[in-house]
């Protein structure tokens, strides 16, 4: 009874994640057959070698050894790489997306480009993403200068307008 206890207390608490229970009582003979191949040929067993041991197809195997890797984890302060320079494995993880801030704006500002003309669309995208200044975008488009400025100041408020609300 106290083995089977300890059995599972193990089983049942010391995993990392939460793995269904078919997979953990499965890893202590994934690990025996797997130790058993590997001492009879000299290699490590191919998943399709493990399958026919352990009587199970190849998806089946596949998440079974998924399943057994997280029987332990690594910690992020765990050195990472080849050189001895301090990076971690957390170090390898994404940082923050600055662009991520932008996207909800980005989505509002579509329907309101798409609400205007083709010409002052052109426009507008000359100018900030273009990177052109009104004299450039004058030429490129045939107007004035002052005609370009005068677009721009109203193209804008009009967007400002759709994007607050004030249609």
């Amino acid at each position: 009874m106290m083995t089977g206890e300890v059995k599972r207390h193990f089983r049942d608490r010391t995993w990392a994640v939460r793995v269904p229970r078919k997979y953990q009582e499965r890893r202590a003979e994934l690990n025996r057959v797997t130790a058993e191949f590997t001492q009879q040929h000299g290699r490590a067993p191919t998943v399709q070698e493990l399958g026919e041991l352990l009587e199970l197809d190849e998806e089946e195997t596949l998440e079974l050894i998924d399943a057994a890797r997280a029987y332990s984890t690594l910690s992020l302060d765990v050195p990472f790489g080849p050189d001895d320079d301090g990076a971690t494995l957390g170090d390898t993880l994404g940082g923050l997306d600055d662009a991520l801030e932008r996207v909800v704006d980005h989505a509002a500002l579509r329907p309101a480009l798409a609400s205007l003309s083709p010409r002052d669309r052109r426009i507008l995208l000359l100018r900030f993403a273009g990177d052109k200044t009104q004299a450039q975008i004058a030429e490129i488009v045939g107007l004035s200068q002052m005609h370009v400025s005068r677009r721009l100041a109203a193209i804008l408020a009009t967007l400002r307008r759709q994007l607050m609300g004030d249609n």
